[in-house]
């Protein structure tokens, strides 16, 4: 999927780029279960995202091992918020090709503006930077991404798949992943207790 193409043919006015996919109860594909995905393009080409909500196995200090990178986790030199970095599996397309979510803090020449706050970058030179202490205050490592085809998404949301919501920033890079769930919910006032795969989105 071309991210660039995406976002270039971006629709303002009904582009759902920065902004929370949360899974409605009867959602027919297990592996967007109870899932909240961040949308970083979306236009009438189609719709790329990322399950912000569901671990990897893998740390991010033992990623960066096996990654050779350091060749030993001791060798990252971050405080240990940075050691926590967390590691989503951001969804069932190109599971091996790895992205970096992060805050606005760090640049380079591959590094993507996705909305106010929130950039993207898909290179290992971030996580080098961040190996060594240089790299974004915020981050989150996703492994592979969530891909729509044109129209996708959109008859997935009329047949109230999902809800949609703005995205909040403090929910994208917590690392506890349990309850981003429950908290995307509450930014539309819903009790998870009470949804039912009936209703709507905002």
């Amino acid at each position: 999927m071309d991210f660039e193409n995406i976002r270039n043919r971006s629709d303002e006015a009904s582009s759902l780029e920065g902004h929370f996919l949360i899974a409605m109860p009867g959602m027919e594909d297990e592996r967007f279960s109870r899932s909240v995905v961040y949308i970083c393009a979306h236009s009438s080409s189609g719709a790329m995202g990322f399950i912000v909500n569901k671990a990897q196995p893998l740390s991010f200090a033992a990623l960066l091992t096996q990654l050779e990178i350091v060749s030993d986790p001791n060798e990252i030199r971050l405080p240990q918020k940075g050691r926590e970095v967390p590691v989503c599996q951001g969804g069932p397309v190109e599971q091996g090709r790895g992205f970096v979510l992060h805050s606005e803090d760090y640049d380079s020449e591959s590094t993507v503006s996705v909305d106010d706050g929130i950039a993207l970058t898909p290179t290992l030179d971030i996580l080098k930077a961040i190996s060594s202490g240089v790299g974004p205050s915020t981050a989150i490592m996703v492994l592979g991404y969530a891909g729509w085809s044109p129209g996708q998404l959109e008859s997935e949301i009329a047949a109230n798949g999902w809800l949609t919501c703005r995205a909040d920033l403090d929910i994208v890079f917590d690392a506890e992943l349990e309850n981003k769930y429950t908290r995307a919910l509450a930014i539309l006032g819903i009790n998870p207790a009470f949804l039912t795969s009936e209703a709507g989105h905002a």
